[in-house]
């Protein structure tokens, strides 16, 4: 099942869908008389029993049920518009780690990416107000002159988890979406080379995700989904999320030694292939377009103007 969060363009109103075979979404606040949520964090909070009510409205409305709003006629959110968390986690590619080597900056090379150790996940939060839709217009901060991309998988987590095993992670996992990790990477070098990370990570804007939530049962094997991020029509990032070195159950794992909640969402980390690790750079500027694809996902898109 594809889970949605969107506006309905006449009305204004703001809730949440089912995407269905044809592409129309599926009001469940109004298919419900009211029973489920406008809100997705409030619908996962209804763990299974929301889960079964939508399939179930879904299926009758496949029947020719009212409430069913045309594709044209929503604006499209961001699956959880404003998670609680955004647990992104670092260099999960080892081919992003060598990428990471090679930058020749002296703040980049002060952080001795050598040394980088795999003995268990590691990352940073983002801010939740740093996230946008698919189709949203990110504005080149004024503060940066190397703003760039990454592509990866968003975890959104349905169960409240607390030191959960590997084995039990899946099982509050929610779906998946598609996540564009944009940075600033003059920013980002600098406060690496402070040991820490923030508004090269975390400005408005910085936070593409969407355009569904897809349940597990519809995504199949989740370490097993083809990546792909082209800028303006140009393949620029192509793996798998076979690549990673911590899947996504471990990742889930690890984090849950923090509580996790509803709508929290954990990132995959990136592949390698970002406008840092190339040749001459040329970083992203006003009229891009990057399109981040994500087997059994969808596309995320994404433009940049000044």
């Amino acid at each position: 099942m594809k889970l949605a969060s969107f506006k309905i363009k006449s009305s204004g109103k703001a809730t949440i869908g089912v995407v269905l075979a044809d592409g129309g979404l599926l009001d469940l606040h109004g298919a419900s008389s009211g029973a489920l949520p406008q809100a997705m964090i409030p619908f996962l909070e209804l763990g299974e029993h929301g889960m079964r009510e939508a399939r179930a409205l879904a299926t009758r409305a496949a029947l020719g049920q009212s409430n069913v709003i045309a594709a044209a006629d929503v604006a499209l959110q961001a699956p959880v518009p404003r998670p609680g968390k955004i647990m992104h986690t670092s260099c999960n590619f080892p081919a992003h780690l060598s990428e990471l080597t090679t930058w020749k900056e002296p703040e980049w090379q002060s952080h001795n990416w050598g040394d980088f150790h795999f003995e268990h996940p590691t990352g940073f939060l983002e801010a939740p107000s740093s996230v946008v839709p698919t189709d949203a217009s990110v504005k080149i901060p004024h503060f940066t002159q190397q703003l760039d991309y990454e592509i990866e998988v968003g975890i959104i987590i349905g169960k409240t988890a607390f030191r959960v095993s590997p084995e039990q992670a899946l099982d509050h996992v929610a779906g998946l979406t598609i996540f564009n990790d944009l940075s600033a990477r003059d920013i980002q070098a600098r406060e690496h080379s402070n040991k820490v990370i923030l508004l090269g990570k975390s400005f408005d804007g910085s936070c593409p995700l969407g355009p569904y939530l897809v349940t597990l049962d519809e995504v199949g094997d989740v370490n097993n989904l083809g990546m792909v991020l082209t800028l303006n029509g140009e393949e620029r990032q192509n793996s798998n999320t076979g690549n990673v070195h911590y899947k996504i159950a471990d990742m889930v794992s690890w984090w849950s030694n923090i509580t996790l909640e509803p709508g929290d969402v954990i990132t995959s980390g990136s592949p390698p292939g970002v406008i840092a690790g190339r040749k001459n750079p040329q970083y992203l500027k006003h009229g891009d377009r990057i399109d981040c694809k994500v087997e059994k996902l969808g596309t995320l898109t994404t433009f940049i103007v000044e």
